[in-house]
């Protein structure tokens, strides 16, 4: 089984480094951001299973950046758990209106982390059938973070491989290079939307071997498609 992965958004040092080495040990695949615009770019990398995200953070504050993830479609469904030092009534109603799952006030023990870590993931986690993306023999392996077309796995890169589960995700809808680059790059990651065409012919590289490159298709003066009815 994959372990799951945690992004900590903590501007201080000496509690990320206790939180990474505490996770790390609980079989967690750890990164770390010190600031929302980090964490922006780590979640544009690769989505987490859940983000740890501080209240007070320079520039953007957390509730803020909570606010931001929960409106974008990429990570409307990412959990988050708040991490602060202000532990008031009305702060704890603040931090979960603003989409966050649990709310954890500093100093807190790992085993307490660690236990609220896993209550979320349960409580949140998708339900077996939604896990599986398929598409005229093409399979996406959400869970595994694996491709095959038949039985043949295919490689592709982590860009590629988000483009591809977005797609799949919402078939027979066109999506502009604006669109795709909120949605699949997020609307703080700044790069031109020729990028998109890039990456594009690369996953259509892959596909091409088994027949599938065909299932995204162009559409002009519009963008991209993914659809089955060739």
């Amino acid at each position: 089984m994959n372990a799951k992965s945690i992004l900590i958004v903590e501007d201080e040092q000496p509690i990320r480094e206790m939180v990474v080495f505490s996770l790390a040990g609980a079989g967690f695949e750890v990164r770390e951001a010190a600031d929302a615009r980090q964490a922006q770019s780590c979640i544009a990398e690769r989505l987490p299973d859940l983000v740890l995200l501080d209240w007070m953070l320079p520039g953007i504050s957390g509730i803020d950046f909570a606010r931001r993830l929960k409106r974008e479609d990429l990570t409307r469904e990412l959990p988050i758990i708040m991490l602060t030092a202000r532990a008031e009534e009305e702060d704890k109603v603040q931090g979960l209106e603003s989409g966050s799952d649990d709310y954890i006030t500093k100093p807190f023990s790992p085993r307490e982390l660690v236990a609220r870590i896993r209550a979320v993931l349960r409580r949140g986690g998708p339900a077996a059938d939604d896990d599986i993306l398929r598409a005229n023999g093409l399979t996406l392996d959400v869970a595994s973070h694996r491709i095959s077309a038949g039985e043949t796995l295919l490689d592709v890169g982590p860009t590629e491989y988000r483009l591809l589960e977005f797609f799949m995700a919402h078939p027979e809808r066109v999506y502009s290079r604006g669109q795709l680059l909120d949605r699949v790059w997020g609307s703080n990651v700044y790069v031109e939307e020729r990028t998109v065409d890039v990456h594009i012919r690369r996953l259509r590289k892959v596909l091409e071997p088994h027949g599938y490159d065909a299932l995204i298709q162009t559409v002009r003066g519009a963008g991209y498609r993914f659809s089955t009815r060739l």
